[in-house]
């Protein structure tokens, strides 16, 4: 044992998570009683320790970012779910649909400084049809051929796969003909029923959220994975909601990441909650790399917790900040109070002053550039 082990090895004991260590040691693989004594250790110092030298082990000193281009095309949403302060009904005074020449504008702006990938999410609209959203694929396909979309969660494409009237794998197939290249995370928030029965009701449930997954890594699609916390969960439904994204992962191997997501309470329906503190957020983001094993890459999305906070994940498992995004609304209507848009210099700045690698990469986690030669974005 390496005198670095000897000393994770005792702060473990100390935190009482000797157990944990002692697989994290072996390779062995964490139960979901064994994540849930992560979830409630307030030993951060220890934590860090066991996720940093997972991390480590798993994906060396890389941390990865992406030039990508956020779009959000509609805020009118069927779900109204009671965490969300972005989705409005049609006609409310803030509510947006962009047309398709709108979307191709927004990505237009932005094609000129490189990036790799454009980000779309928005509301579950109930009146746009499903030849809008292939429009809408076609047209940035035509206009940016080598440039990756990344659109429409696992609860959307539920919604699409009721609207085109073709079920989910057929409606995965048109959408990845018409340009779709990956799916993001979005709408796992928490799997259990409990959970989504107070926050999300109208949501598809977390099953069907994991088939959705299922068919879209069997069609070709790649995809990431959430988890919504700091809002009425308890840790045995995070550990939960862990293990089967882990045993999804087993399954498929259609993952590329896991973004924890922090609750924003602000302009929400549950505003009566403090959220989560900096504490939480360090604890799940190491939570996901001890038990996500058989996931690469853990992202801390410095638009939700933050820049700083983001840098110091770093030491928590974390080997993704996400990207230069440009413009984000789902965040920033629950009042987050971080910026839109980064720069490749400042993403170079923020993982190069935590000790690490800054590394470029595209959707599918492959290397546009290597920042290791201490040269300027």
């Amino acid at each position: 044992m390496t005198v670095d082990e000897q000393r994770i090895e005792a702060l473990s004991r100390r935190a009482g998570l000797a157990a944990v260590w002692d697989k994290v040691a072996s390779g062995a693989r964490l139960t979901a009683d064994d994540a849930r004594d992560v979830l409630v250790c307030d030993d951060l110092i220890a934590l860090g320790a066991l996720a940093d030298h997972a991390r480590r082990r798993a994906v060396g000193d890389d941390v990865y970012f992406i030039a990508n281009r956020h779009i959000n095309h509609t805020n009118v949403c069927r779900n109204r779910c009671l965490f969300c302060a972005f989705s409005h009904d049609d006609g409310d005074a803030d509510a947006f649909t962009l047309s398709v020449d709108e979307v191709l504008g927004k990505a237009r702006e932005t094609l000129t400084g490189g990036i790799t990938e454009i980000h779309i999410v928005g509301g579950e609209h109930p009146d746009l049809p499903f030849d809008y959203y292939l429009e809408m694929l076609r047209g940035l396909k035509e206009l940016a051929p080598d440039v990756h979309i990344q659109a429409f969660t696992a609860s959307e494409i539920a919604h699409l796969a009721g609207v085109s009237g073709l079920g989910v794998h057929d409606t995965l197939v048109a959408l990845k003909e018409a340009g779709l290249g990956s799916l993001p995370g979005g709408g796992a928030e928490v799997f259990s029923g409990r959970v989504r029965n107070l926050i999300c009701e109208r949501k598809i449930s977390g099953d069907d959220w994991l088939d959705v997954m299922r068919e879209a890594h069997r069609v070709g699609l790649k995809s990431n994975a959430t988890m919504l916390y700091g809002h009425v969960e308890t840790p045995e439904e995070l550990a939960d909601h862990l293990v089967r994204l882990r045993s999804l992962q087993d399954e498929t191997g259609g993952f590329n990441a896991f973004i924890p997501l922090s609750f924003q309470p602000a302009n929400t329906g549950l505003s009566e909650l403090p959220g989560p503190t900096g504490f939480d957020d360090l604890r799940v983001l190491a939570a996901g790399r001890l038990v996500l094993d058989n996931f690469r890459h853990v992202k801390a999305f410095w638009i939700n917790v933050g820049l700083k906070l983001a840098q110091v994940s770093l030491s928590f498992g974390v080997n993704d900040l996400d990207g230069t995004v440009v413009e984000e609304k789902i965040s920033h209507a629950a009042g987050v109070d971080t910026g839109q848009e980064l720069t490749r210099a400042e993403l170079v700045r923020v993982i190069r002053d935590a000790g690490r690698v800054p590394v470029e990469r595209d959707t599918l986690y492959r290397v546009v550039r290597r920042y290791d030669d201490g040269a300027a974005a």
